[in-house]
């Protein structure tokens, strides 16, 4: 994974330099934007000038558009705005998340049609570059009228008011800014609408869980392969045949992962001829049918979000006219349907690859379905070996499950009935961070099972590949000859799955991609 810088072409910005800015690559916006920011600034002036009342610029907010605002107090608005919008709860957003949400925000504004100033823009530039992250706390937001509180506690810190973090270290938002160089910004008329408003917040969770989603799948692949092998299970449904009358793209490609993955195992040679079992378990034999249905929709997913993050979301947006006439015009870009729709599938992908790994596991501990030794510890009885790695990884699943209700078919009225029907979008898309974190941790459990399922199968080995990830498990995780702290063991697996260390191992075979060619 690229972590080499990301220049924002506003409105042309790549999955693959999201995928970066989620990894941390510096961030910077293109100088093509300058022109399309500038001239939305100077549109908002002429219509300050014109002294027409226009919906976030001189008027009141929500319920209160009604009420007109004088020119003398405009600053005045904006700043309202924000700090009585900056209402969020709960723990800090990762600071991660937090910079993906800025950069988001940032190439959003880039595109001239929020109306804000070069200089407000440059300040969240700026403060990206210097390591300047606002707390962002990550309750409050029901995704419409945007991440209003989210991105408050963002634009807050722009102004000098709340906390941020500096270099990792948290402190009062205007000593964070000092201390990078930076000074406060006094919002012009839009400019605190323009950068509370969209659905910056919910596309970046979403965006970041997308990309944990991914690496989880090309995890799983790998560890259902050795899982396979070490319940001595067939790769005939993986052949090529099989998957080419399906036609679904994902599953043929998950297929083909699982040959690759497999080819030359003395594992699997060694039961050709020889095994009274003739099929296997659906855990096993369905892996190309669930994990490629969890390919494809996640690569719908994030076509989704791709073009979710190269649009604008804010609200009033400003136009030019060809005769040059500035005009704001109020729409509905900040509902973020099209997000919430994205972290529900997300969230039903996750369950299923979680499922069924547990399924996997759940075979592995059963000496009737695996044929191993029960629990697979050579001692058992006076050792229990894997029997509660198991519970851990069922309960982990039943969790994901109760997470998994769709988010987006709730709805509740807001702002004194104005925005009757909002997308709960945000917390969709945060809840999907635990998520791949509990799935994570039901693949490490199975790692750790599939490793020492093949450990009793010795001398004989796995592929090639597999024999490389099993070593790299072995370099962190001794096999369990008898009972020992278990919990170790698992959070060393799963930082290996989160890590990649488990992608780098079976580098040698080609694992799936959520960027595809249009």
């Amino acid at each position: 994974m690229t972590t080499n810088p990301v220049t924002l072409v506003p409105g042309n910005v790549t999955l693959a330099e999201w995928r970066a800015v989620s990894a941390g690559a510096a961030v910077s916006l293109d100088a093509s934007a300058v022109p399309a920011i500038e001239a939305g600034a100077q549109a908002v002036a002429a219509i300050v000038a014109a002294g027409a009342p226009v919906y976030g610029i001189n008027t009141g907010f929500g319920k209160l558009a009604s009420v007109r605002i004088d020119d003398a107090d405009l600053e005045q608005l904006q700043r309202n705005l924000v700090i009585s919008h900056a209402s969020g709860v709960g723990e800090p957003l990762d600071p991660a998340i937090v910079r993906l949400m800025m950069a988001l925000k940032l190439a959003n504004l880039g595109q001239g049609a929020s109306g804000v100033r070069l200089e407000t823009a440059r300040l969240l530039e700026a403060m990206l570059a210097r390591d300047v992250l606002p707390l962002v706390p990550a309750q409050g937001s029901v995704g419409a009228s945007g991440d209003l509180a989210p991105l408050s506690h963002m634009t807050a810190a722009m102004i000098g008011v709340g906390e941020a973090f500096f270099r990792g270290e948290r402190m009062a938002a205007t000593d964070a800014l000092a201390r990078a160089g930076l000074v406060p910004v006094v919002l012009g008329p839009k400019e605190g609408l323009a950068l509370l408003n969209g659905t910056q917040f919910s596309t970046a969770n979403a965006l970041h869980a997308l990309f944990g989603a991914e690496r989880v799948l090309r995890a799983a692949l790998v560890v259902g392969a050795l899982t396979t092998d070490a319940a001595k299970g067939s790769d005939g449904p993986f052949d090529t045949r099989i998957q080419s009358l399906r036609r679904h793209p994902g599953q043929i490609e998950t297929a083909a992962t699982l040959r690759a993955l497999m080819a030359g195992s003395a594992i699997r040679a060694s039961h050709g001829t020889g095994d009274d079992r003739i099929q296997d378990p659906y855990c096993l034999r369905c892996q190309p049918q669930v994990m490629g249905a969890a390919l494809d929709i996640l690569r719908s997913v994030a076509v989704t979000l791709e073009r979710e993050a190269n649009g604008v979301t804010d609200n009033p947006l400003i136009f030019v006219d060809a005769d040059g006439r500035p005009e704001a015009i109020s729409g509905g870009n900040f509902h973020a349907e099209p997000v919430a729709f994205a972290a529900d599938i997300v969230a039903l992908a996750l369950c299923e690859i979680g499922s069924i790994a547990e399924r996997r596991v759940s075979l592995l501990v059963d000496p009737v379905l695996s044929r191993l030794p029960a629990f697979l510890t050579p001692r058992p009885g006076l050792n229990s070996g894997f029997m509660i790695p198991q519970v851990t990884a069922a309960a982990l699943v039943s969790e994901n499950k109760q997470m998994a209700h769709p988010a987006s078919v709730d709805s509740i009225p807001t702002s004194a009935n104005q925005e009757d029907h909002v997308s709960m979008a945000a917390h969709g898309a945060y809840r999907l961070h635990r998520m791949v974190r509990n799935v994570a941790n039901v693949l490490a459990i199975e790692l750790l099972a599939a490793a020492q399922g093949c450990d009793f199968h010795a001398p004989l080995t796995s592929s090639p590949v597999l024999e490389r990830v099993r070593a790299a498990v072995r370099a962190r995780v001794p096999a369990l000859d008898d009972d020992r702290f278990f919990a170790p063991d698992i959070a060393a697996a799963m930082a290996m799955i989160l890590d990649g260390t488990i992608e780098a191992a079976a580098a040698a075979v080609d694992l799936p991609e959520l960027d595809v060619a249009p």
